[in-house]
């Protein structure tokens, strides 16, 4: 695996340990949840980087990168309604997810119902599953056999969904409200003039006074 680089909320950056070949993603723990909505989209950016690098099959069975404890397999349900499946290290090191899986998890890929599979197996057979990569029977089965990974399409859709709440989501974090912090600003310091009665030395004290509080205040909202 190799490592890279993302934004971390509030401060900061998350290292996440990738694998290419098998189209995996080794989170510690919580470090999914710590990425912001612009290291999101950086992450899908790298992964659309490398979606033609040549693919490995899954080892069987998955174990820790820590540990070497093997992994047990998790199934969980996203926020924006789909299934994903992951594998967790029970000595809580974290989990490995592969690409798929993982934006399932963040909403890009749809999954399709029943109703959905049994309409696509009438024309086509057998498909490969987006969790492992194993081929699925679909006259037969709804999910993975291997992996249990429902059948999913990259919808194009749900992408643009997924996209535009991350976007908005980072435009939202990354933005301060610049006349709200002035007012703040301009409140404190006239409560600390109330108490100068000398007007030269108001006026000194107001002008470092204000930098100094700004700088304060947008450290606060931007550390929160």
């Amino acid at each position: 695996m190799s490592k890279h680089r993302f934004e971390r909320m509030h401060h900061g950056e998350v290292t996440i340990d990738l694998c290419f070949p098998c189209q995996g993603i080794w989170f510690d723990e919580f470090e999914s949840v710590q990425l912001t909505p612009g290291g999101i989209i950086e992450l899908f950016k790298l992964i659309h980087q490398h979606r033609d690098d040549q693919r490995l099959p899954l080892r069987d069975p998955l174990r820790c990168p820590r540990c070497d404890d093997k992994l047990l397999h998790g199934l969980d349900v996203a926020k924006h309604g789909g299934r994903f499946n992951y594998h967790r290290c029970l000595q809580k090191h974290g989990r490995f997810t592969t690409f798929a899986q993982f934006m399932i998890e963040k909403g890009f890929v749809r999954q399709l119902s029943p109703a959905e599979v049994s309409e696509l197996s009438a024309k086509v057979g057998v498909v490969r599953c987006t969790g492992c990569g194993a081929p699925v029977d679909i006259r037969k089965d709804h999910a993975c056999g291997h992996c249990r990974a429902p059948i999913a399409i990259l919808d194009a859709d749900a992408v643009e969904q997924a996209l535009d709440r991350y976007l908005h989501a980072e435009v939202r974090r990354t933005t301060l409200n610049v006349e709200a912090l002035g007012d703040a600003i301009v409140l404190r310091e006239r409560e600390k003039s109330r108490q100068k009665t000398h007007a030269a030395d108001v006026g000194a004290i107001d002008v470092i006074d204000l930098l100094s509080a700004g700088a304060e205040l947008v450290w606060n909202l931007i550390r929160h």
